[in-house]
């Protein structure tokens, strides 16, 4: 077992462990842009076993959607880079590392450590360890007989939404974000198959591209059969998705494409329902959720701190509501709230179609992956939050997932017998769990590497996947006109500011009384605590499943994790194998000296593990991978691993571990993905998770 910790780091020589990096002179600044200054956390960084640099990506870009196909050979997407970078650097998609694959045989030796990029010329492109990186497909392609630009999304008319052809507030440039790739086989040997591919935005979007791979190793792309699932009517019929993040490929060999719903929030970081219901206002509490059918929601932000002045607050989340009215017009929405000149985005409500919130925010599952068009399915029985991906054991009845942003949850959802062995997909039922810790005493004060965080389940709830769709339908016809009937005193046709006001103020004292209301939450929690989760009234029981994150609090679990942004293990785990959990930044909720974890803050972030127990439960998240803190200079944080974002566990159970850093003190600004070797006996390989053999 091999740890570097802050002193080592700090004394060796960082090239000979991570790759022959050149350290610079850097500047302390995080991901808010300017951190509080932290002390020297002990033993952060920290890295329990080996970590190499295997790539840099082109500067601005994220390293998302990573993947490695039977052969060793691994993806990943270049994500909203730079548009100064040159070409082809300059725009988003998805490309592979020709000429290189992983070796799978226990052996750790088949790269050497990447350098970190110094010059701008390194800085503007893809770098890696071996390999050249070949772009597959980019953003706009022409795709489906030149029907369709990659990654675009249209209306049921087939206009293309973008900000080209409409007005208002879009989450990310059409096409500009491509995140999470599944590559699903249509052959045994794996040389020919689909790429699925999350397209990062609302209206949101998961692609299909035949891939082929030739005899010389090489990868071809056949965009003239691509597909946007977006405009299918299959997906337009279950109300589309919003932000398709990160994901996973399920036991039964099909993609699963994670919501990253940030805009779910009802409460703002640490409150509770409750908080709102004891105060009589939501005044300084009431998150974004709040604010999801009022005309231009993304104003709501600007509106309070006029309304409120000096005790005005961060409405949480607020900015994810952007693109909700792309995705009224994706539904078929008649775009009313354009301005005359068509540039910018007015407060006229739409009144004929608009997204219900509770439709989005869950794992959706392509079956029959190979259809014209495939099938989706919303797992709305395993919770709605913000989520990154869906980790699925080999049991098919045990799911963790990870809930990206401030103050937010890890989850488990546990079905009665094996997922895909329901005939239909809507008769999926479980039992829904959220996280509490119990070892909250061993973790106050001390550094994220010395704590072993423990937790029991807490049930939520158990129902049918038919059963909430059904509780989802009841809001279905709720338009931005609702937000003013209801809400406001003044008649918006006769004085449409007077009555906009008059409505935000209404809903920041007593809630937005258009969907699940704060007494329904609070009363549910009160039920809970007399009669346990399945003592609750039929007319309650929607609560946990459509708001997840308030109920949980409601009832005391740990939702503190602040970006939990991955959630993998190999594929077929089994009893005694890990499942690896990623933690962009340790602060904010769990470490600010309330709740249950209060450790030390670490802004660079933490890998977790947990192991499998013998029912799949995990019970205990290891620190393996502690990054550096925001004041560290560039000696140190350089070769560090900052924010994790994917991790990809391969099948010699090495870890991919892809960034979404800023520059704390590095001397460059480039995201990367690193290669982590686990210490002695959790490195497995296919084949020997059944007896656990090293």
């Amino acid at each position: 077992m091999v740890e570097f910790t802050r002193r080592k780091l700090m004394a060796t020589s960082m090239a000979a462990a991570l790759g022959a990096s050149v350290a610079g002179t850097g500047v302390s600044g995080g991901k808010s842009g300017n951190p509080p200054e932290d002390k020297n956390t002990p033993r952060a960084p920290y890295v329990k076993g080996g970590l190499k640099r295997f790539s840099s990506t082109a500067f601005g870009a994220e390293v998302t959607g990573p993947f490695v196909f039977a052969d060793g050979t691994p993806l990943y997407s270049l994500q909203h880079p730079s548009r100064d970078n040159p070409a082809p650097y300059n725009k988003a998609g998805i490309g592979y590392f020709k000429g290189f694959q992983f070796s799978m045989d226990g052996n750790n030796d088949d790269f050497s450590g990447l350098s970190t990029p110094q010059t701008n010329e390194e800085k503007g492109k893809i770098r890696s360890a071996n390999g050249t990186y070949e772009f597959l497909a980019q953003e706009e392609d022409r795709i489906n007989g030149g029907a369709e630009r990659l990654g675009v999304v249209q209306t049921p008319d087939g206009k293309n939404i973008t900000q080209d052809n409409f007005a208002g507030t879009q989450y990310g440039n059409a096409a500009s974000n491509p995140d999470c790739n599944q590559f699903i086989p249509t052959n045994d040997d794996g040389t020919e198959g689909y790429l699925f591919t999350n397209w990062e935005n609302s209206p949101g979007n998961v692609s299909r591209i035949p891939l082929r791979q030739t005899d010389d190793g090489e990868w071809n792309a056949d965009l003239e059969n691509a597909i946007n699932l977006a405009n299918t009517a299959l997906l337009r019929e279950l109300g589309g998705t919003r932000i398709n993040c990160y994901g996973d490929r399920s036991p039964w060999n099909t993609m699963l494409s994670s919501e990253e719903n940030y805009a779910q929030p009802r409460v703002s970081l640490t409150a509770t329902v409750s908080d709102i219901v004891d105060q009589g206002t939501g005044k300084g509490l009431i998150g974004a959720c709040q604010f999801w059918n009022r005309p231009n929601p993304t104003g709501i932000q600007k509106a309070i701190e006029e309304y409120y002045g000096s005790d005005s607050w961060d409405v949480q989340g607020y900015w994810a509501l952007t693109g909700l009215e792309f995705l009224a017009y994706y539904l078929g929405a008649d775009p009313v709230d354009q301005s005359s000149d068509n540039k910018s985005n007015m407060t006229t409500p739409i009144g004929d179609v608009y997204p219900n919130p509770y439709r989005y925010g869950y794992h959706v599952d392509f079956r029959e992956p190979t259809a014209d068009p495939p099938k989706p399915v919303k797992y709305y029985v395993m919770g709605r939050a913000a989520w990154e991906a869906p980790d699925i054991q080999s049991d098919k009845q045990t799911v963790y997932g990870c809930s990206d942003g401030d103050s937010k949850g890890i989850y488990k959802f546990v079905a009665d017998r094996p997922i895909d062995s329901y005939r239909d997909p809507m008769d999926i039922a479980g039992t829904l769990y959220a996280p509490k810790v119990t070892n909250e005493d061993a973790a106050k004060k001390n550094p994220p590497a010395d704590v072993n965080l423990e937790f029991e389940w807490l049930k939520l709830g158990h129902a049918t996947n038919r059963e909430i769709e059904e509780w989802i339908a009841a809001y279905d016809d709720i338009t931005q006109e609702d937000y003013l009937e209801t809400h406001a005193d003044t008649d918006w046709q006769d004085d449409l500011a007077a009555a906009l006001k008059e409505a935000d103020k209404e809903v920041v004292e007593n809630g937005n009384q258009n969907y699940i209301t704060n007494q329904e939450i609070v009363e549910w929690a009160e039920q809970y605590d007399r009669e346990g989760p399945e003592g609750v009234s039929d007319d309650l029981r929607k609560v946990p499943f459509l708001e997840t994150r308030a109920a949980a609090k409601e009832i005391g679990a740990t939702i503190e994790f602040n970006k939990a942004e991955g959630v993998d293990s190999i594929d077929g785990a089994a009893p005694g194998d890990y499942v690896y959990f990623a933690v962009s930044e340790l602060n904010d909720d769990m470490a600010t000296g309330q709740g249950d974890i209060q450790l030390d803050r670490v802004d660079g972030g933490v890998v977790y593990r947990a192991e499998l127990e013998e029912d799949y439960n995990v019970s205990t998240l290891e620190p393996v991978i502690v990054g550096p803190d925001a004041s560290d200079p560039a000696a140190v944080a350089d070769d560090a691993l900052i924010n994790i974002d994917n991790v990809y566990v391969m099948d010699d159970g090495r870890v991919l571990c892809c960034e979404d850093a800023d520059k704390f003190g590095r001397s460059y600004s480039n995201d990367c993905l690193y290669v982590y070797e686990p210490d002695g006996d959790a490195r497995r390989s296919r084949g020997q998770n059944e007896t656990g053999g090293c």
